[in-house]
């Protein structure tokens, strides 16, 4: 991450230093004070960074870049000041820089404070490629074979589902003192079968795992584990050391991914038995519980299997403490629950809904939450139910990028200068994906468009351009669709007003002070528009990036408390949510921030929904729930775009319909409905703006295991020459067509 840095520098700073201070003074453009920055450290540095990079024949592993980091601090050095002399038209100089990274520094990485290292050799080809001809086609998918097997077992176990009451006892159900004691271990994995613990042997006579133990040992099991050569995989798993919970996991979820759905309701069951107490981390550092994570997945797999004629009963796993980084004082609570057989009324997919009862708690008017004594929770506007149909617009032009300080305001942007807004007015639809504008596909526009889908809100910020009130006027009148209005509450700094190096101090009274002013310009210049739904703060602030909510939480769910109260003085008319980061410090926001009526976050837990999610929520703070983003990106290394495709339809119907589940009278009754990230692809997430990255960014629940954040929109924009108006369709847009009507 960004290091907060006084102001200035001083002599034998760290590297790092240069680095964070050259980035700035590149946005405000400020080449002189780059060129000084940049200087300073590839001089003081230079001997020491190409050591480095002369030690090294491939990227450093993932969490030792830190051990890299003057060879990487150097070389972005390079690349900021070529930045600095393209912008300045110095061509000759800023090639020059890049190909300095290229050929002295070829494993060189820049840490995006977004979250992620990248290649820096990677942009530098890419920027010259641009420089040299103006454009940057894509590049070909690489040309590799790629060995597409599913898993085929030689022993399929005895039983499903397993009863591991014949075969050892349970004792402390629904404690902290859980345990299940293996008496028959000989029964109990001839009952499970392979790939399913205890069974740990029986692979070993597998067929086709004797075919191929000799290159196993060859592999690195994570790097095969999204592969399409799931066979491998699998056998490669059995034999890995990680811990079992974790192995038992990944077994389960190689099976599921070949089909044998029996056998991977069984493995990741052996999970919740056996290993209710495992858990990992995310690319963020967060804990993952991952019992927690088997549960969800057996859930999700009956209902897409009713022919399996099952149901998993009173099956969970509480963790108190469980929402920080430390793991260390985690206490679990645990039922793995049983399967029982479904009744014969149960096939016929009736919902019952429970019954509401009486409104006994009631916030705003206008736009209101009613709670019902049954504790369920809905929005209402004008007294009608309101369920939010969100998805969050901000249709980037290809090339656009605010890193670069490029970014325009959608709400006023027409290129062609006819009059119109180009996006909302303008999009055409490319039908046959060719990319050019056959006489058949007329203009139609992304309002019309999202009226189609069943959008009834999009999420927007007045930070940092303001928005146009006559526009979203008409997105309402004509179009039906609300607005979601928030305020980034100092992340990213916005509105705090301070430095990027600094970051924002939600303890600091200036920095406070700043924003409560941001919030009160927002809610007095839009209260009155008939337009806003509901008021949101923050953007996952507890992640970091800009801001110190990761370091200090209390403060900043205090602040946050304060600003929610602000807004509640000015608008009374209407609810006020937040924008939080999944349940991390689910704790301290219960605690700290009774004024915020709902309880919005970000959760992209893959296509099986949100799991305990809900539950959590109403456990610690009995609030209503929004997902303010969840999505998957429509590309998937190895795979082809239709697949991708299809992956990222599935995975958005899964959501939602764990959405629709928690509806009022349903689940947890909490849901108030979920905002789609996103409508169209961003090309400068990866930072080159003129190129469609296909990267993965980070790890996630995604079809390849890796978040590719310039492919998240439900519409793409080609090849990117006619952008902003081309549009294609992507398949969860009709997935949201068919759900939202």
């Amino acid at each position: 991450m960004l290091c907060f840095l006084p102001k200035g520098f001083s002599q034998g700073q760290d590297s790092g230093e240069y680095v964070n201070q050259g980035w700035e003074q590149l946005g405000k453009r400020n080449f002189e004070k780059v060129y000084e920055l940049t200087d300073k450290c590839i001089a003081e540095f230079k001997k020491d960074a190409d050591k480095i990079s002369h030690s090294l024949r491939d990227f450093p592993p993932q969490e030792k870049e830190d051990v890299y980091k003057v060879m990487n601090d150097v070389a972005t050095c390079y690349f900021i000041k070529g930045e600095a002399l393209m912008r300045e038209g110095k061509i000759e100089e800023a090639v020059e820089a890049f190909n300095t990274i290229i050929e002295k520094y070829p494993y060189a990485q820049a840490w995006d404070p977004r979250g992620w290292f990248w290649s820096l050799k990677e942009k530098a080809e890419i920027t010259l490629k641009k420089l040299k001809t103006g454009i940057i086609e894509e590049e070909e998918e690489e040309k590799e074979k790629v060995v597409i097997t599913k898993i085929v077992l030689a022993d399929p176990g005895k039983e499903f589902p397993v009863n591991y009451e014949n075969y050892g006892k349970f004792s402390g159900l629904g404690t902290k003192d859980y345990k299940y004691l293996i008496e028959n271990p000989e029964g109990l994995s001839s009952a499970c079968g392979e790939g399913v613990y205890p069974n740990t042997t029986s692979f070993r006579y597998d067929p086709e795992f004797i075919k191929v133990k000799k290159r196993l040992f060859k592999l690195d099991h994570w790097k095969i584990l999204n592969s399409r050569d799931l066979s491998l995989a699998f056998y490669k798993w059995n034999i890995c050391g990680e811990p079992w919970g974790v192995k038992q996991f990944y077994l389960a979820d190689l099976l599921e991914r070949s089909g044998l759905i029996k056998q991977a309701i069984k493995a990741y069951y052996a999970v919740v038995v056996h290993f209710p107490q495992a858990y990992g981390k995310t690319y963020w550092g967060t804990p993952w519980y991952i019992g927690r994570a088997a549960i969800t997945r057996i859930k999700y797999l009956l209902k897409r299997h009713p022919e399996l004629g099952l149901e998993l009963k009173c099956s969970y796993i509480k963790v108190i403490n469980g929402f920080d980084h430390d793991v260390s004082n985690d206490i679990f609570i645990v039922n793995p629950g049983r399967f029982v057989k479904k009744r014969i009324m149960d096939f016929f997919n009736f919902k019952k809904k429970r019954c509401l009862g009486k409104v006994k708690k009631e916030i705003g008017s206008k736009v209101k939450l009613a709670q019902y004594e049954s504790g369920d929770w809905r929005l209402l506007v004008d007294n009608q139910p309101f369920i939010i149909k969100g998805i969050t617009y901000a249709p980037t032009r290809v090339g656009e990028s605010p890193d670069e300080g490029t970014l325009s305001q959608w709400m006023t942007q027409d290129i062609n200068n006819n009059g119109l807004i180009d996006a909302p007015f303008e999009a055409w639809v490319d039908k046959n994906r060719n990319n050019k504008k056959d006489e058949d596909e007329k203009e139609i526009g992304d309002f019309t468009l999202l009226k189609k889908m069943g959008v009834n809100c999009i999420r927007i910020y007045h930070q940092p351009h303001k928005p146009d009130k006559q526009l979203l006027r008409k997105l309402y009148k004509d179009y039906g669709i609300m607005v979601i209005m928030g305020d980034f509450l100092g992340k990213y700094t916005l509105g705090s007003g301070a430095e990027w190096s600094e970051g924002t101090d939600y303890s600091n009274p200036e920095h406070q002070e700043n924003m409560l002013k941001s919030v009160r310009e927002m809610v007095e210049e839009f209260k009155d528009e008939p337009y806003i739904l509901i008021w949101v703060l923050g953007n996952e602030n507890v992640y970091g990036l800009g801001c110190n909510a990761d370091k200090d939480p209390e403060s900043f769910a205090k602040f946050l408390n304060r600003a929610a109260k602000l807004i509640k003085e000015l608008d009374p008319a209407r609810p006020v949510g937040v924008v939080w980061g999944d349940t991390l410090y689910l704790d301290v926001f219960s605690k700290y921030c009774p004024d915020v009526d709902i309880f919005g976050t970000n959760a992209y837990r893959g296509k099986y929904g949100f799991g305990f999610l809900w539950s959590d929520v109403k456990e610690y703070c009995d609030k209503p729930v929004v997902i303010t983003e969840f999505g998957a990106p429509a590309y998937a290394q190895g795979w082809s775009l239709e697949e991708a495709e299809d992956f990222q339809a599935e995975y958005h119907q899964g959501c939602w319909e764990d959405i629709q589940n928690n509806l009022a009278g349903y689940g947890e009754g909490n849901a108030l409905g979920g905002i789609v990230f996103e409508w169209l692809d961003e090309w400068w997430k990866a930072y080159e703006p003129f190129y469609h990255d296909k990267k993965g960014l980070f790890n996630g629940p995604f079809l390849d295991g890796y978040m590719h954040e310039e492919w998240l929109g439900l519409c793409s924009q080609g090849d990117g020459r006619d952008s902003p108006f081309l549009r294609q369709l992507r398949k969860a847009y009709f997935i949201y067509k068919r759900l939202w009507k």
